[in-house]
């Protein structure tokens, strides 16, 4: 099983602007508001390997260079199955369609709400880890079914949702840690690899398999939590 470490897309000589987050998702202190819905996978907390991903954001956190990011609760921890919409983005493959433009949020969330509730689901699936890199995991399908299975969700989302995203093919699952502040210096590359080849081998030991609860279509007013609306069945 391959997995991947992604640390230089976030060093500054790579980067020739700010992070595109800061200022409008969060600020160098707190999030801000950006009400929108979505429809994620929590982490199931109730599961014991549940501690093995709360470690490895632990020892990230610990890391010299830990302070260039803002890093989200850890109760809100999440795989996003399907990006809703975001008061802040309103553009036509990310605002369903036939809905006004300047409509409210929480109208779109009821809407979508009442299509989901007729959502005849895919089959559940599983996931393992993908990937480490200074904004959290990458995830993956547990097995090539599991990987079709999620794909598939997302096929079946684009329903009730009313929008197709640009890269919806190309999505990358992934459970957010925590946001860039500023870009790391080019010296921090070093020991963020040896550390993240350490954390890596370590999860995948303890969770071979990222416990999640069921794919949940959820409200929130800012990253700091998700307000779970409606599960969806399996």
């Amino acid at each position: 099983m391959s997995v991947r470490i992604e640390i230089v897309q976030f060093l500054a000589n790579n980067q020739s602007a700010p992070p595109p987050g800061l200022g409008r998702r969060y600020d160098t202190e707190k999030f801000l508001p950006e009400a929108g819905n979505t429809v994620i996978c929590p982490l199931d907390f109730s599961n014991p390997t549940h501690a093995a991903v709360v470690e490895a954001r632990r020892r990230m956190l610990a890391l010299p260079g830990a302070e260039h990011f803002i890093y989200t609760p850890i109760s809100s921890l999440h795989m996003t199955v399907f990006e809703g919409v975001i008061e802040t983005r309103r553009k036509p493959n990310t605002w369903p369609k036939g809905f006004g433009r300047s409509a409210s949020v929480e109208s779109a969330t009821e809407t979508i709400l009442g299509r989901l509730v007729g959502l005849s689901p895919p089959p559940g699936f599983a996931v393992r880890v993908g990937g480490l890199r200074p904004t959290g995991l990458m995830l993956k399908g547990a097995t090539e079914k599991d990987e079709a299975n999620m794909r598939a969700w997302r096929d079946a989302l684009t329903g009730p949702f009313g929008y197709r995203h640009d890269d919806h093919d190309d999505y990358r699952f992934h459970m957010t840690f925590a946001y860039p502040l500023k870009w790391l210096p080019g010296s921090a590359l070093s020991r963020w690899q040896s550390e993240f080849e350490s954390i890596l081998a370590e999860l995948v030991d303890a969770a071979p398999v990222i416990p999640l609860r069921r794919p949940a279509f959820c409200q929130f007013a800012d990253m700091n939590q998700f307000d779970e609306l409606l599960t969806l069945e399996a």
